[in-house]
């Protein structure tokens, strides 16, 4: 049974959840890097338009995160269903923003949260460890605690 539901108003708890979850397993760095694939990537794990030598200030990367984690709780809504626990739906926007809006879109996580099987969708979660070909031991424990936040509100 499903304890919380996130009504019109509850997309800026669920954006508040998030970032919670997204900042700390992204981490921050200021100055561009390739990540474990060789994307360039700059504050919080952002890859779109970074370029070597590119550098933000910590504000910079706070806001960059909060807008890009609405971007992404938008861009996945319609792959979900519309009532889910703010934990839910949280825990998936923080995959979203790992592993890209589409591709979360296409995923077993939506399609299952689409048939009603909602605990089905956030252990769905663990079948995105792998980076490079290879599981990878940082992914494996940020889909775990994204499992365990998304199944808290299916009580």
């Amino acid at each position: 049974m499903i304890r919380r539901r996130t009504a019109a108003g509850g997309a800026a708890a669920v954006i508040a959840a998030a970032v919670a979850l997204i900042a700390p397993w992204e981490g921050l760095r200021t100055a561009s890097y390739q990540d474990i694939v060789g994307v360039w990537t700059i504050c919080y794990g952002e890859t779109r338009g970074v370029s070597p030598g590119q550098t933000a200030t910590p504000e910079e990367c706070r806001d960059q995160l909060a807008r890009r984690t609405a971007q992404f709780e938008a861009e996945i809504r319609p792959c979900l269903p519309a009532a889910l626990p703010i934990e839910t739906r949280a825990a998936f926007v923080s995959a979203a923003y790992n592993i890209g809006s589409g591709a979360f879109c296409r995923s077993s996580m939506s399609r299952r949260a689409l048939a009603g099987d909602l605990p089905g969708a956030c252990d769905a979660l663990m079948l995105w460890v792998n980076a490079g070909g290879q599981t990878v031991p940082g992914l494996v424990n940020r889909r775990t605690a994204e499992r365990d936040l998304c199944r808290s509100g299916l009580d």
